[in-house]
C-alpha cells in the first residue's frame, strides 16, 4: 500500500472565496484534515476552509500558545508530526491548512521541516496576507525597478530603521504592539502620511485607514502597515519624483 501525500494547503487571508481551485478540490477529497488553532477559541485557517470541507473526514486540531515568546511550539509540533505520520503510513492523504500562503511566513513551515525528508509533501500556494492588503487598500506595492521590503515588526528598531532607509517600498507584518515604533520610524523617513494601515483584510471586520488616524492602542498581532517613499507609486515614476523635488529646491 502506498503511503499517503502530506499537502500544505494555503486557504487565504480571510475570505474563503479567495481559496484557489486546486486548494478547494484537494480538501474536498482528502480524508485528513490538520489545522493550527490557539489553545482555546476557534482555528481562523478552519473558520476560512470550513465551505469546502467534505462531511466526515478526520480532523486534527493543532493547538499551541499564540504568543510571539512561546512561538514555535517545538513539542506541539514534534507531537503533531507523529500523528499526521500515522495518517501517512497507513496510506491516507493529510491536508494542512495554513492562513496565506504556507511559505510566506507560514506556520506549515514548522511541520515542513520535520516532515519532508519522511514523507513525501508537496505545497498548494495561497493568496498572501501582503497581496490581499495591497487589493484591499487599492494601493498597489511596487512598480518598474522598486525594491519591495517585507520588515517583520517585531526586530529592533536600529535593525528596522537601518532596512528601512534602503526601501523603495515596504510592507511592515506583525504590527501588534510595535505599532509606535514603526510610526516612529516612517515619521523618521517622511512616508508617515501616505502610509496605509490595514488590518483583517478581506474579512468581515476589515480596516483599512490612513495610518496616523489608526487606533494605536488596539492594534492586533496580524495587521500590516504599507508605504512607498514616492507615495503613489503607481502614479509618479522614480523619475518623476526626482524631478519634482528637483523643481521644489530650485524654484
Amino acid at each position: 500500500m502506498a503511503e499517503g501525500v502530506l499537502y500544505g494547503v494555503g486557504v487565504g487571508p480571510g475570505d474563503p472565496d479567495l481559496i484557489t481551485v486546486k486548494a478547494m478540490k484537494l480538501l474536498q477529497r482528502v480524508p485528513v484534515v490538520a489545522w493550527p488553532a490557539p489553545l482555546e477559541g476557534e482555528s481562523l485557517a478552519r473558520r476560512i476552509a470550513a465551505p469546502h470541507l467534505p462531511d466526515g473526514a478526520v480532523e486534527i486540531p493543532i493547538r499551541m500558545p499564540m504568543v510571539e515568546a512561546r512561538f514555535p511550539a517545538e513539542q506541539v509540533y514534534d507531537a503533531a508530526a507523529e500523528q499526521i505520520s500515522e495518517h501517512l503510513i497507513a496510506g491516507r492523504d493529510v491536508a494542512v491548512l495554513c492562513e496565506g500562503d504556507p511559505f510566506f511566513y507560514g506556520s506549515f513551515m514548522y511541520l515542513f521541516a520535520r516532515m519532508t525528508e519522511r514523507h513525501q509533501v508537496e505545497v498548494i500556494p495561497g493568496v498572501s496576507s501582503l497581496t490581499a492588503s495591497a487589493a484591499m487598500t487599492g494601493a498597489p506595492l511596487a512598480s518598474r525597478n522598486d525594491v519591495l521590503t517585507i520588515l517583520p515588526a517585531p526586530l529592533p528598531e536600529d535593525d528596522l530603521a537601518r532596512r528601512l532607509k534602503a526601501a523603495d517600498a515596504v510592507a511592515f507584518i506583525k504590527v501588534g504592539r510595535h505599532f509606535d515604533k514603526v510610526l516612529r520610524l516612517l515619521e523618521a523617513e517622511g512616508m508617515a502620511d501616505s502610509a496605509l494601515y490595514i488590518q483583517h483584510a478581506t474579512m468581515e471586520k476589515q480596516m483599512i485607514l490612513p495610518l496616523r488616524d489608526a487606533p494605536s492602542g488596539s492594534i492586533p498581532y496580524f495587521s500590516m502597515i504599507l508605504a512607498h517613499r514616492r507615495g503613489d507609486a503607481w502614479r509618479k515614476t522614480e523619475e518623476e519624483a526626482v524631478f519634482k523635488a528637483a523643481g521644489s529646491a530650485n524654484p
